[in-house]
């Protein structure tokens, strides 16, 4: 994170808990050699990884399998001037052992858009970080609403 820019840095065990109760996320990956941002539905595996299902055939398979990426979710009160963002970084792949294939029909993220061949993509978490910012105000306790 950027150290002194007023926000309170998340630990690790805190980032994967707030992802836990994020609905959507944004995978950002390499799209013809520029950055690309796609919202998602998700769900945590046991260990933090962030696992994504969609279709087999999708161009963001293709993009992501074997790619490291970047996986974003957040949740913010403009009018509050509040809110935190959590970022898990690391390689993400296409599962392809048919049992966790099973498991993660049983237990992964629901589809919003059914395909008759989906596949589920895991991210796994080898960076996780995370900030917050509380009330509109810093770290150091400087208001950052705007007040006077």
């Amino acid at each position: 994170m950027y150290s002194n820019d007023g926000f309170r840095e998340l630990e690790r065990h805190e980032c994967l808990r707030r992802l836990g109760q994020a609905p959507v996320g944004r995978i950002v990956h390499t799209r013809q050699a520029l950055p690309a941002v796609l919202p998602v539905n998700f769900t945590l595996d046991h260990d933090g990884a962030v696992l994504l299902r969609t279709s087999a055939a999708s161009e963001l398979v293709r993009a992501i399998d074997g790619s490291v990426v970047a996986f974003e979710a957040d949740e913010v009160d403009a009018v509050a001037h509040s809110g935190w963002s959590v970022v898990v970084t690391g390689p993400a792949t296409v599962v392809t052992d048919p049992a966790e294939h099973e498991r993660m029909v049983r237990t992964g993220p629901r589809p919003w858009v059914p395909s008759s061949r989906e596949v589920f993509v895991r991210i796994e978490p080898e960076l996780v970080t995370g900030r917050e910012l509380v009330g509109g105000r810093s770290m150091y306790g400087v208001d950052l609403s705007g007040a006077t």
